[in-house]
């Protein structure tokens, strides 16, 4: 199982990133590791705000990159309300990831 997450950063900044594990991932963002991403050894993590899962590594780099592309104001519209997911990124992909409760 793959999962795709969005983080609030420090200075009103969102991040995103796909795991295999959330917790061991959360760790290293929040602790600020030498594993944590760039972005968020830089920007401290501030919270957890959406994840979903899919199978499949392809499956997850996929909706990363798409996330990735769509505006702030998307991003947080889609963190408030999973009812966008389809419109966003189309009805047949909204079958192949399930929103997890944080």
């Amino acid at each position: 199982m793959y999962y795709i997450y969005i983080i609030k950063c420090e200075g009103d900044l969102l991040y995103t990133g796909i795991t295999t594990d959330v917790s061991r991932r959360m760790d290293e963002h929040f602790g600020r590791t030498e594993k944590c991403a760039r972005f968020t050894r830089s920007h401290r993590a501030v919270s957890l705000e959406a994840l979903w899962s899919c199978e499949g590594r392809s499956l997850a780099s996929k909706l990363e990159f798409r996330i990735k592309q769509l505006k702030k104001a998307q991003k947080l519209a889609l963190i408030s309300d999973n009812s966008l997911f389809p419109q966003l990124f189309g009805s047949e992909n909204a079958e192949l990831y399930r929103r997890e409760t944080i």
